[in-house]
């Protein structure tokens, strides 16, 4: 049996189709998987575990339909919901991962991360993220009500769009020298992330040895999605 990596989804009400792409996806493939990795970003924004926003409820009801089949699935928090909490796993039957988790499908040792970590170049968005990421920022943001808290939200957005459009392509890659110490810190040849929406595998030397680094697509486009399994990864189209 297969295992299956996804990530940088984004899904929100302003994009049914995604949003029914992924639910197929959770009620078809998925359930006849070994298990399901989501590596971040399932939510173009999760402003808590008590969000009423009613577009998001199918997603979690699909998720939690396959964990009643008895498929494991685990997720990472992204840069956009990084405030997934244990009401959000409770409810959808996900395992919460943290900022790294290495793993050894079928043998071979893998490092699996969101991506932003690796991104040392942006150092205005390391600073943004290392605030967001404080347990007091998030007890503050949590404490506002709702309201507040979408327009907050809706606000970050907007400015990460206007930076973003401003920022050199390379800041917003990852780092190599980054992704090479991170792999030798976990001592893998292999490293699975999304975040940087670049699709590819991209091969190298590590200490001597060949080692590769698999980028997941976003799902704005058509959905870049890895298969493994006893013959290898394999980075696909979703169909």
């Amino acid at each position: 049996m297969r295992l299956l990596f996804i990530s940088d989804l984004h899904l929100h009400a302003g994009d049914p189709e995604a949003i029914r792409r992924f639910i197929d996806l959770m009620d078809g493939e998925a359930r006849d998987c070994r298990e399901v990795y989501i590596l971040g970003d399932l939510f173009e924004a999760w402003i808590g575990d008590d969000d009423d926003d009613p577009s998001l409820a199918p997603i979690v009801a699909a998720l939690a339909r396959l964990a009643r089949t008895g498929v494991p699935c685990s997720i990472m928090h992204g840069n956009r919901d990084f405030l997934l909490g244990p009401r959000f796993c409770k409810a959808s039957g996900c395992r919460l991962l943290g900022d790294y988790e290495r793993i050894a499908p079928f043998g071979e040792p893998v490092l699996l991360t969101h991506g932003d970590l690796l991104c040392t170049d942006d150092t205005r968005y390391m600073a943004m993220r290392a605030e967001f990421r404080s347990a007091q920022w998030q007890r503050g943001f949590l404490a506002k009500p709702l309201a507040a808290r979408r327009e907050i939200a809706n606000s970050v957005r907007q400015m990460s769009t206007t930076e973003i459009a401003a920022k050199d392509e390379y800041v917003m890659d990852v780092n190599q020298a980054a992704v090479e110490r991170t792999m030798r810190d976990f001592d893998v040849t292999l490293l699975l992330h999304g975040h940087t929406h670049r699709p590819a595998v991209h091969r190298f030397s590590l200490d001597g040895r060949p080692a590769a680094r698999i980028v997941l697509g976003a799902w704005h486009g058509p959905p870049q999605i890895v298969r493994w399994d006893e013959t290898g990864y394999r980075l696909e189209t979703l169909d």
